[in-house]
């Protein structure tokens, strides 16, 4: 068997952190078993699904290393779905019911008043032609659900405890009683698809093998395995993982951009950071920065993600990338910093890299090394500046240079520590803090060193 998995999102807004959780599971799950990942846009929404988002859902996966072999967009599979539910109906497990949002909610309400689960009594099985008539006079149309096999044979209103069960590639063996649940809704009043249907129907199609989604999905995996067998198709082996939550608990969400890729890579961050995070995180495994996409497929382990919600500190996405970037090679960042318009070398990059969190942040440095700089000369330190400036010694230089010369001004002048070189790095500079001066002397040069002396 060819292991096929798919990520489907709803091109309805812009991926986040925690939106690519799972689709790097299924991706590093894909890869580690030789296997096919499918990218399937759930646009069936027509008039939230927009070709701006699918195409930023596609940027935010390439930038993180995910590539697809194989993208479908729903709202070319309508027929599909429409020769399915049309099954359903003929084998009477789909049928209509009329009843209004209003409606639908006093019941439950009084259900639970009464100690009653608030489960959906199939009223729609039991509509008369008085009933179907008024409804049609007031003007309603009907939503379609489907009849979930939990009750006695040839009896729909005889409820009894059915059980599904399945193996879940993370969580372990599941259960769930389709007697506790009402008739799920596949086809709205205006004639649209809710996710269940085609999401079965897609996956019965496109062969996929296995199904790795949040835990939000427990209970709905039994109705779907009932409604797989209902359509005469393979099932798929599910595994529910845990979601990503913030440090306070709460969930995330595209509505409120909150850790959007986009804006993550916006900001500079390293993509490794950000699959390392939304991985690794709520496992056994300590959240560090894999170097690559195979390096964090070893560490996964199924077994080993937690099953309670994993909260986690978004200001982890700047540490992790700051921790890689600090060990990413010149040749890596070549590209990058000629991008941003310096015309670096290894040794700029070796020098300043442990002063960046992001790549980016080389730029603040390029300039103390071409200038122009403005020295922070204190008034108290000009003589001892000017006797510095004497003892600078010819080129040429090499990172030795700085610790020969301090070693004169410091036999010169009397000064020691922080006030021999605090001086001389706001004159050089400009700034109390930066990269080692030792690496740095050498690439501003002796007669840019004279000049911010003088």
């Amino acid at each position: 068997m060819t292991v096929t998995v798919r990520f489907a999102p709803s091109p309805t807004g812009r991926i986040h952190i925690g939106n690519v959780r799972p689709a790097l599971f299924n991706w590093l799950y894909a890869q580690k078993q030789g296997g096919s990942f499918i990218l399937r846009f759930d646009d069936t929404d027509r008039e939230r699904s927009t070709q701006e988002y699918a195409d930023s859902i596609l940027e935010d996966l390439t930038w993180l290393g995910i590539k697809p072999n194989r993208i479908e967009r729903q709202s070319d599979r309508f027929a599909l779905y429409d020769a399915a539910a049309e099954k359903l109906k003929e084998a009477g497990l789909l049928y209509a019911c009329y009843e209004t949002a209003e409606e639908l909610e006093r019941r439950r309400n009084r259900a639970r008043a009464l100690g009653k689960p608030p489960v959906y009594d199939r009223a729609g099985l039991k509509y008369t032609d008085e009933q179907l008539e008024k409804f049609k006079e007031e003007g309603r149309v009907p939503h379609w659900r489907f009849k979930l096999p939990n009750h006695k044979d040839g009896d729909p209103f005889s409820f009894e405890r059915t059980e599904v069960h399945w193996d879940d590639v993370i969580r372990g063996r599941q259960t769930v009683d389709l007697a506790s649940l009402s008739d799920p809704v596949l086809i709205r009043g205006d004639g649209t698809y809710l996710y269940t249907l085609p999401s079965i129907v897609d996956d019965a199609d496109m062969g996929v093998t296995h199904v790795i989604r949040g835990e939000d999905h427990v209970a709905n995996t039994g109705v779907q395995i009932a409604i797989f067998e209902a359509l005469g198709a393979n099932v798929p082996m599910f595994g529910h993982h845990n979601l990503l939550t913030t440090a306070s608990g709460e969930g995330l969400s595209k509505r409120t951009g909150a850790l959007s890729i986009s804006s993550l890579r916006e900001a500079g961050y390293e993509p490794m950071a950000v699959c390392s995070l939304a991985v690794l995180t709520g496992t056994s495994h300590a959240v560090e920065p894999a170097a690559d996409l195979d390096a964090l497929a070893d560490m996964i382990d199924f077994t080993g993600i937690s099953k309670s919600a994993a909260k986690f500190d978004p200001e982890e996405v700047g540490h992790l990338s700051a921790r890689i970037v600090h060990g990413l090679p010149y040749d890596q960042v070549a590209a990058r910093l000629d991008a941003l318009g310096i015309q670096a070398s290894e040794a700029f990059w070796n020098a300043v890299k442990e002063n960046c969190n992001t790549v980016k942040d080389a730029a603040q440095w390029w300039p103390v090394v071409t200038g122009p700089v403005t020295p922070d000369i204190a008034d108290e330190d000009r003589e001892f500046i000017s006797q510095a400036r004497d003892l600078l010694p010819e080129e040429p230089w090499d990172e030795t240079t700085w610790g020969v010369w301090t070693k004169a001004v410091k036999d010169a002048t009397g000064r020691k520590g922080k006030g021999l070189f605090m001086p001389l790095r706001r004159a050089l500079t400009g700034l109390t803090h930066g990269p080692d001066l030792k690496s740095l002397l050498p690439l501003i040069g002796r007669q840019k060193t004279l000049d911010r002396l003088a």
